[in-house]
């Protein structure tokens, strides 16, 4: 059992408590939510409370999250686009508006539903919900994703990304245009505390390194490449925002007024390299932009 506490802050007050939960609770839907409040594994100042409950400043919230352990992903036949597979790692090219995987609440439709319909074994060290998951990409968020097939590929996967030596290069389309060739945006990220479904560089954050480069410019917008030193949750998306070049398309960062496709923000995972987890060999490879991101380009580019 996972325990949270959450003391309600100011522009939280008035909310139901189930909207107060998602908000503060990103990872969980609703509907989970809601279903935990019923159970009494949620209280409020003690008691249990329905969950059209509107919450007062400083109210204490204890949400109590069963172990995933119980929980069981079922496979799900998909067409995947398999980059490169071995018996040890898989390269998957995940699309636009795909979860990488489940979560309480969410269970189906996710990367992972699909890989283990296809793929016999993946590593168990990540548990039920994440089997061979080694990194993630934003659902939105296009392009190339490493998956562990065995525990020791997990191991070697993982140790690459914490001393850096993963490759990992995206392609954003961002607001504004970018007046110099490239630079590095060194920036903590951590939970933004006026909105605990965004994160935001906050001084007591994590240490978040995004050094990008500028490939062409149009009237209003950059297309950029981004090389990720670290792995932060949203961090392209934050890092950009910050200096004031949020990503096209982004529902959550970017501006109300911006570039609308149906597929989010404007972020491509193009090139993916490591070495093999048990042959030593550095492999990399790239993934094409997905239609709708070349197609805005070329329209921006008439624009011209």
């Amino acid at each position: 059992m996972e325990q949270e506490n959450i003391v309600v802050q100011e522009h939280l007050v008035g909310n139901r408590l189930d909207k107060v939960l998602s908000d503060t609770s990103p990872d969980l839907s609703r509907s989970y939510l809601q279903n935990l409040i019923k159970s009494g594994a949620v209280l409020v100042n003690e008691k249990q409370e329905k969950a059209n409950y509107k919450c007062r400043l400083n109210d204490k919230i204890e949400l109590r999250v069963p172990e995933p352990g119980v929980l069981e992903v079922v496979p799900e036949v998909m067409d995947l686009d398999i980059a490169y597979e071995d018996e040890y790692v898989i390269v998957v090219n995940k699309p636009s508006g795909m979860v990488v995987h489940p979560a309480p609440g969410s269970m189906n439709g996710t990367l992972v539903n699909g890989l283990m319909a296809q793929i016999q074994d993946l590593s168990g060290i990540n548990g039920v919900l994440r089997p061979g998951i080694v990194h993630r990409i934003d659902k939105d968020t296009s392009g190339l994703l490493m998956v562990a097939k065995n525990d020791l590929a997990h191991e070697s996967l993982v140790n690459q990304l914490v001393e850096k030596t993963v490759t990992r290069r995206y392609l954003a389309l961002v607001h504004g245009v970018i007046p110099h060739e490239n630079g590095t945006i060194d920036a903590p990220i951590g939970r933004d505390p006026k909105d605990r479904k965004k994160m935001a560089v906050v001084e007591n954050g994590k240490h978040a390194v995004t050094h990008f480069k500028v490939l062409k410019r149009f009237q209003k917008y950059s297309l950029i490449e981004c090389r990720l030193e670290t792995g932060r949750t949203h961090q392209i998306r934050v890092h950009m925002r910050y200096i004031g070049f949020p990503l096209a398309g982004d529902p959550q960062y970017g501006p109300r007024k911006t570039i609308d496709v149906g597929h989010g923000q404007f972020l491509h995972a193009a090139i993916l390299g490591f070495d093999h987890p048990k042959t030593q060999e550095y492999l990399e490879f790239s993934a094409p932009l997905p239609d709708y991101f070349e197609k805005t380009i070329h329209d921006l580019e008439k624009l011209r």
